[in-house]
């Protein structure tokens, strides 16, 4: 007996599904017939779309602009820490 491992969706993956389900053209069941999933999990991800709809427009720009500065951040520590380094060298040859 083999055991079947669980299957991974990406997000893009996810997000064309609850389009198409929020769209309401075809039914669920359709839909879950039609990308090989059951209709539940469907209906779970249209939800938590649904709840977290909100933050799309909220944070989507803050998000971003927090990332480049903490990785700005970071660099401009690494660059210190190399001339300090640099610097004893120079000093010990």
């Amino acid at each position: 007996m083999t055991k079947k491992t669980r299957r991974k969706f990406s997000a893009e993956f996810k997000a064309k599904v609850v389009l198409e389900a929020l769209k309401e053209r075809v039914t669920i069941e359709e839909l879950a017939r039609k990308h090989e999933l059951h209709p539940t999990q469907i209906a779970t991800w249209k939800r938590e779309a649904m709840a977290n709809m909100s933050s799309v427009f909220v944070s989507g720009k803050s998000d971003a602009v927090s990332d480049n500065e903490r990785q700005i951040e970071q660099l401009y520590a690494r660059i210190g820490q190399l001339q300090v380094e640099n610097d004893f060298l120079k000093k010990r040859l």
